[in-house]
Order: C-alpha cells, then sequence, then structure tokens
C-alpha cells in the first residue's frame, strides 16, 4: 500500500509495504539491551495454587506476568515526566503518532577524558536536508551487537548540551538515538541533555518526547522516512515503544 502526504509544500509517496522496525524486541531469557543496572526484562507463568499459566504444563493458555523496567530494558519513549515532580505521563503527551523523520548518522567524538560525545559539531558537520518533526540519530561504528548490550558501568556516547541546543533550534519534537541515554551515565544528577531538550522561556515542553535504544539496521540510508510511533497506555513517564520507518520517494 501506498500513499501521497504532504510535507511543508512537497508531496511524498509513503511506501507502507516495507516498514522496518527500529525497535529491539525483549526475549525472556536472552540478553537484550540493558542499562543503569535495571533488572533485566522477564516473563514467567502466573502462578496460583495448583494452576501454572503455562500451556507446556498442562494450563489451557498462557498466563504470563510481564516483569520490565522500562528505562532500563529496550526501546522505550519517554516524557518530561521523567525528569519533573508534575505527574505528566507519556500518554497523555504522545497524542499524535506519524510523522515525517531524518535519519543521520554520526560518528561521536573522542574526547581527552574518554568520553565519546555527539556535538554541536558533529551534527553541523552532517547537515539537516529536511525539515522534520523526529530526528533519528545513528551512532557509529553501527553493529549488531547493540541489539544485546548491556551499558551498565560502560559510559556509552552521549550527546552534550551543544548539541541539543542545535536540535531544538531544528524545532525537533520527538528526539530518537541508539544510545540508552542524552545523558552521561554518571553526570552527578546534571542531566543537562534532558532539561535543555524539554525547557522552554516558560517552563516545560510537555508535547516532546525521547526514545532511546533503537537500532537502526545498515539497509536503512540516511534520509527521509516516515515514521509511526506506537506506546502502552500508560499515566507513567515512560512506555516501551515500537517505531517502523517506512521508506518515501
Amino acid at each position: 500500500m501506498k500513499a501521497e502526504i504532504q510535507l511543508k509544500n512537497t508531496t511524498y509517496s509513503v511506501d507502507f509495504d516495507n516498514g522496518t522496525d527500529i525497535s529491539i524486541p525483549l526475549v525472556p531469557g536472552k540478553m537484550t539491551p540493558n542499562c543503569f543496572y535495571a533488572p533485566f526484562f522477564d516473563a514467567k507463568p502466573f502462578t496460583s495454587g495448583d494452576f501454572t499459566g503455562s500451556v507446556k504444563k498442562g494450563a489451557p493458555v498462557n498466563f504470563f506476568n510481564v516483569f520490565i523496567n522500562p528505562h532500563g530494558n529496550g526501546t522505550h519513549t519517554d516524557c518530561v515526566g521523567h525528569i519533573i515532580e508534575e505527574p505528566v505521563t507519556i500518554n497523555k503527551s504522545l497524542t499524535q503518532f506519524l510523522f515525517f523523520g531524518e535519519v543521520i548518522s554520526v560518528f561521536p567524538q573522542l574526547l581527552p577524558d574518554g568520553d565519546k560525545v555527539i556535538t554541536r559539531e558533529n551534527l553541523e558537520m552532517m547537515g539537516r536536508k529536511y525539515e522534520t518533526e523526529v530526528l533519528i540519530l545513528r551512532t557509529l561504528p553501527n553493529d549488531d551487537g547493540k541489539r544485546e548490550k548491556n551499558y551498565s558501568g560502560t559510559n556509552p556516547p552521549y550527546v552534550d548540551k551543544g548539541a541539543v541546543e542545535l536540535i531544538n533550534e531544528w524545532n525537533i519534537k520527538h528526539l530518537v538515538l541508539d544510545l540508552p541515554s542524552v545523558d552521561k551515565e554518571e553526570d552527578g544528577g546534571k542531566l543537562l541533555g534532558h532539561k535543555t531538550f524539554w525547557a522552554t522561556e516558560t517552563g516545560w515542553d510537555f508535547s516532546k518526547t525521547i526514545t532511546e535504544l533503537v537500532y537502526i539496521p545498515e539497509k536503512l540510508k540516511d534520509g527521509l522516512y516516515f515514521v509511526q510511533f506506537s506506546i502502552i497506555s500508560l499515566e507513567i513517564d515512560v512506555s516501551p515503544s515500537k517505531l517502523i520507518l517506512y521508506p518515501v520517494e
């Protein structure tokens, strides 16, 4: 199925038959992305008395409890409620789910202290070709290990304040990363990236989101895509999420 959709003054053809899921599946009992020392994802049959909710164990249905920390397990989408006291929820923040987005690949800069950082200069050098609401950053090198990496205690790459300021200048509403966080793993609670992204002159922007721990395969080249967001209707600051990128012409 193809559809014609307009962005600014240009009409694009979107191929809905060839979408690519850039979220990372969570599989019980297998290594999947994990960060900030969160418990690992798991799913176990519910038990009550003689009942065990597993067809393999004689039950008529599978009836599992799921154990997940969305910020620490796999692909997830945050709202500003992640960093403020107000009970802002992802279910009320993300109310539109279809956007145009641009994929940009970038090599984080190696700093003298050993940190690897996406800087303003990195993004300016790569350039922005489309005026979209979604920016999807793919860090290089890009290997399959991102699908199962335990990032806890590894000081993974992050985005510095200057780069986030540029992202705001680009009027990005939804930032998507293949990293565990915008910010440095241990920054003393400063959270400069998060705070800069969500800050406005009068307070906080409740409509913007950050999605972390995606994986953008090599077959998807840098450029323009049509993006579909899916979340669970959770009234907390975060939800596990699924993002589909559709090719456009």
